[in-house]
């Protein structure tokens, strides 16, 4: 009874938290120069008319006048200045916000990471700590910056993003806009030097701004703010007929590229589904730490870190019965579809040699479960 009493109150605490909590807006968008810092600024001005008190925590005009000249009017925090390999340089001054304590704050570049040395590495861990104190914020990101989309975004621009945010950041927000243009548009938009400095446009044009990748991030962006829309009716209008609800379990092992792939192919599906998700590895006798190589344990814990960021619950299993391993979990925990990465062979060899694949076949057609075998 008393533990019972215990959870009640827990949860009515939690119901507060909530509450208190500031609410999170993220505008998003395909690419730089897409309008998203000065969309920002025009929401400030009008949060400003109505009495909203707003100031702007940080922003990056990127010397664009039009976007600069709506600062006129904001109340700005200053930004920190910090001394790091001997030059001078600006971070947003989050201790400031929070003394300050505005209704609603703007911080701008989302995905930035701080300088060493600062209390959070990332600025999105900065956002949360606004939020918990009670502050709105408004904030925005290319959807580049998204971790489960890494892979997918490198493959067709070619281009490394060191800088990520997780997907629960934007799971968490209350409202997404997505600030969307033609690829037409933002080409002529770059060609008028209205994104990046005239000495930079050739090269933009060569490289990141082409029609073909700026068409495939833009219906990247598109789905990703539609699939938050879909998340959100879901939670805010309840469903007369009762789904069996969706759950994930992906199962990896210590090969890491595709360890990888399955785990941020399984992330999004599980986003999309707004579904909890599991990463299970089964270690067998033949994987035992003194025979498995440095490197493959170091991109293993690498993998189960990345798992965690990405919001699963990882599971580490002992067993030489893998199948069974992996069944025995799929039942406990009422998992409806087990995503595996593709195997090296081709599938019709897989299933005449690879004793594990053809029994985990065979159990799973016995019951309701899906494999999905992501490539």
């Amino acid at each position: 009874m008393d533990e019972r009493k215990d959870n009640t109150v827990k949860n009515f605490i939690d119901l507060v938290k909530r509450s208190r909590r500031g609410k999170l807006k993220i505008y998003i968008g395909m690419s730089a120069g897409v309008g998203k810092s000065y969309r920002m600024l025009q929401e400030a001005h009008t949060l400003q008319r109505n009495g909203i008190g707003i100031q702007i925590g940080y922003i990056e005009t990127h010397n664009r006048s039009e976007t600069h000249a709506l600062l006129d009017g904001l109340p700005v925090i200053s930004r920190r200045k910090i001394f790091y390999k001997g030059k001078e340089l600006e971070e947003m001054d989050l201790r400031a916000i929070l003394n300050r304590h505005p209704e609603v704050v703007v911080v701008d570049e989302l995905a930035h990471s701080n300088i060493e040395g600062s209390k959070n590495s990332k600025r999105w861990q900065d956002v949360l700590d606004i939020l918990e104190a009670g502050i709105s914020v408004i904030t925005a990101v290319n959807i580049q910056h998204l971790e489960s989309l890494n892979g997918e975004i490198e493959e067709i621009t070619g281009i490394a993003i060191t800088e990520r945010i997780p997907d629960k950041v934007l799971e968490m927000a209350d409202e997404i806009v997505n600030i969307d243009l033609t690829a037409d548009e933002l080409i002529d938009r770059l060609k008028e030097g209205k994104i990046y400095d005239k000495s930079k446009i050739e090269r933009a044009l060569q490289n990141f701004f082409q029609n073909d990748k700026i068409l495939q991030l833009r219906e990247i962006a598109l789905k990703e703010v539609a699939h938050h829309l879909e998340r959100k009716i879901d939670i805010e209008i309840p469903k007369q007929i009762k789904l069996r609800p969706e759950r994930f379990l992906a199962c990896i092992s210590s090969n890491a590229e595709t360890a990888r792939i399955v785990i941020r192919k399984t992330a999004r599906l599980a986003s999309y589904y707004r579904s909890p998700w599991i990463v299970l590895y089964v270690q067998s006798s033949s994987e035992s730490l003194d025979k498995i190589k440095l490197d493959k344990q170091r991109h293993l814990i690498n993998n189960f870190k990345l798992a965690t960021e990405l919001g699963a619950e990882v599971i580490k299993l002992k067993s030489d019965r893998i199948t069974q391993a992996i069944m025995k979990i799929a039942e406990e925990r009422d998992i409806t579809t087990i995503c595996i990465g593709k195997p090296h062979l081709s599938l019709f060899q897989v299933i005449l040699r690879t004793t594990v694949f053809n029994e985990l076949l065979k159990k799973i057609a016995a019951t309701e479960t899906d494999l999905v075998i992501l490539s």
